[in-house]
């Protein structure tokens, strides 16, 4: 009995010995549990780590909602219920204002404005508004800086001034295009109903009749009487049957949208600082499609890279 304890002693000396010549406790496997690890991703703690699957559950490429072959392009703007989310570089640049919404959908809109220390233009085209309350979001579209009527109008991208603001429409636009009111657009009045009033900021029409009429009006008394009637922004429908061919020709030539834009779009002072822009929501019988709840609303802006400009509650 004696000779099996030594001998089990001896064994235990021995399997020492290896491991001491084998590193001892300097060996890496002292410091490592089979079952045990610590998880940075965790901040600490332990948890049972298990091998890693040889192979991938799934396809191996991971693409975002909205994104196409990894390219970071949202179907909508994300929506934060608690947060103001990613700011945007143009935060405390661009700002949204006010915004009306009430049971008459054709007077909905919301404005955004540009601060006068935005240093140059800044194009939201592409930029998203969006209703945190109800989902609903809608793409600024490009716009013609100077519509003609009668055709069909190139659009471009649509830039803000430092200082300047945008009307944005939930609806159609009466002209078929988003624009930028000019000298002249308080004749569109004349036909089509804008919401907001485009402003009455046109030349009189004496003023015109002075300026293009020439020397004319000094022998045409009763064209210049009635030049002082006609409303400012206001085509003289029908006129009188008592003016001459000329002063009837003058009226059709210069007091309307398109003759003031042939001869006024070279002036200083011709562009406004205010874009209309429209939406095209619609419904299925063509009406104006609301954007935003009429009460308890969150109105948010977002910029080309989905990141917050501005929002406001109401």
């Amino acid at each position: 009995m004696e000779r099996d304890a030594w001998f089990f002693v001896g064994i235990l000396v021995f399997i020492f010995l290896i491991w001491i010549a084998t590193g001892g406790p300097t060996h890496p496997i002292s410091f490592t549990g089979p079952t045990l690890a610590q998880p940075e991703e965790l901040g600490g703690g332990t948890y049972l780590q298990f091998p890693r699957a040889p192979f991938t559950i799934g396809s191996p490429e991971t693409r975002l909602l909205g994104s196409s072959n990894g390219a970071e392009r949202p179907a909508a703007a994300p929506r934060y219920d608690s947060s103001f989310g990613p700011t945007s570089a143009y935060r405390n640049i661009v700002s949204l204002n006010d915004y009306i919404s009430n049971a008459d959908t054709v007077k909905e809109y919301v404005e955004i404005n540009v601060s006068q220390n935005a240093g140059g233009p800044v194009n939201i085209t592409g930029w998203t508004l969006a209703s945190e309350t109800t989902g609903n979001t809608e793409v600024i579209p490009r716009g013609t800086a100077v519509p003609i009527l009668g055709v069909v109008n190139q659009t471009q991208n649509i830039l803000l001034n430092p200082g300047d603001r945008a009307i944005v429409s939930s609806g159609q636009s009466p002209m078929g295009v988003s624009f930028r009111e000019n000298k002249c657009t308080g004749y569109l009045n004349t036909f089509q109903n804008f919401y907001p009033a485009l402003p009455q900021n046109c030349p009189t029409a004496a003023k015109e009749l002075e300026t293009f009429y020439g020397s004319r009006g000094s022998h045409d008394l009763a064209c210049v009487d009635y030049m002082e009637t006609v409303p400012r922004c206001r085509f003289p429908l029908g006129g009188k049957n008592d003016l001459s061919v000329t002063c009837k020709a003058f009226l059709t030539d210069y007091l309307n949208y398109n003759g003031c834009v042939n001869v006024h779009q070279g002036d200083a002072d011709f562009a406004g600082n205010t874009w209309r822009i429209y939406l095209g929501r619609k419904t299925t019988s063509g009406k104006t499609k609301p954007m935003w709840r009429t009460s308890r609303e969150v109105v948010q802006l977002f910029d080309e890279r989905y990141k917050t400009v501005d929002e406001f509650s109401d």
